[in-house]
């Protein structure tokens, strides 16, 4: 592995994309090859910081996605990161530690920019950017990787882990349409803002979990 301390390095992707799996595939690999590293994974759940995320996701404001909108619901998630940051892996993060986060402001991208035309997509990604690494003053990633798997089959992945049970999947998860509207926002990000794509899928079914590792494995070595 290249030299990668002092860096951040986000692993994102849709729901049932197997964002957190390769982000501890990729994680025990940094680790074994000796590099001092600090997991995150956002929204923090278990934190009162993440209550509007919750909120929201549960459908508090609305059972449709787009009863917020792309920017209070950007600000939802952003609010949760800086508190994270702040007080959890700042002081990690400025001393060399490598973070692995498992999502960031990448998803606001991919999930907030649907709720827009596309023609202002531009200038939402401009102010994501400004908002979060300039106003908010969180760290922006030195790379990005994007696990991009169609949603005909994250769905199929995603019920099987709630065990068929369709009523667990929250208000995105449950929005295939939704979804599908994401997954053309967040290859658009991912051209516009340099993110490394992995095709996680090949003639209709999921690549393997090694063959994934070993793709992101290559761009971390090839880019960071």
């Amino acid at each position: 592995m290249a030299n990668l301390n002092g860096k951040l390095i986000v692993v994102d992707g849709l729901d049932g994309s197997g964002k957190s799996t390769q982000t501890e595939i990729l994680g025990k690999s940094l680790l074994d090859s000796g590099k001092e590293i600090l997991k995150i994974k956002l929204p923090d759940y278990e934190d009162a910081s993440s209550s509007l995320v919750r909120m929201y996701l549960g459908g508090d404001f609305g059972s449709d996605p787009s009863a917020v909108n792309a920017y209070a619901a950007s600000a939802f998630y952003a609010v949760d990161r800086f508190a994270n940051f702040s007080r959890k892996w700042k002081k990690e993060y400025e001393s060399g530690t490598l973070i692995l986060a498992d999502r960031y402001t990448t998803s606001n991208a991919a999930h907030q920019m649907t709720k827009l035309e596309k023609s202002e997509w531009d200038s939402y990604l401009s102010w994501l950017e400004d908002f979060e690494y300039e106003k908010i003053g969180v760290p922006k990633p030195s790379l990005v990787i994007f696990l991009d798997m169609p949603v005909e089959i994250s769905q199929k992945l995603m019920t099987s882990r709630y065990n068929g049970d369709e009523a667990k999947k929250d208000v995105h998860e449950a929005d295939v349409e939704y979804l599908k509207k994401c997954r053309e926002a967040a290859l658009y990000a991912a051209e516009k803002l340099s993110w490394k794509v992995i095709e996680c899928s090949q003639n209709g079914e999921p690549k393997s979990i090694d063959d994934i590792s070993k793709e992101i494995a290559l761009v971390v070595n090839g880019v960071v």
